[in-house]
């Protein structure tokens, strides 16, 4: 009996190689879709772009004139897909976007 299992335990340690344990997709974040980029324009207040572009992933209370919204999708323990989106207000309006490389400024915008 004690022959049997240990060439049993000999045997899946020596397949262990191409037995890995199964590794879900995780998505984090928000999603940022080029439609919803498309739709926001500097200008805009911080209720028109929340509508547009949902509630920021990072919201913090020290720099409230910031927004980021970040997202990462890990395909079997590998980051495969990461997008960073930070937007600037200047009081209640969007004064600038910066979305990784691309950085957007314009002058204050004006009040209709």
């Amino acid at each position: 009996m004690r022959i049997k299992i240990i060439l049993l335990s000999l045997m899946l340690a020596s397949c262990s190689g191409w037995l890995t344990p199964y590794k879900m997709d995780i998505r984090q974040g928000n999603v940022v879709t080029p439609e919803m980029r498309e739709k926001l324009k500097l200008g805009m207040s911080k209720q028109q772009v929340r509508y547009v572009m949902g509630t920021p992933m990072i919201n913090d209370v020290f720099h409230d004139n910031r927004w980021d919204y970040v997202y990462r999708l890990e395909h079997q323990g590998e980051v495969v897909e990461k997008q960073n989106l930070t937007l600037y207000f200047e009081g209640d309006n969007l004064a600038r976007i910066d979305a990784g490389s691309q950085t957007v400024e314009a002058a204050p915008a004006k009040a209709d």
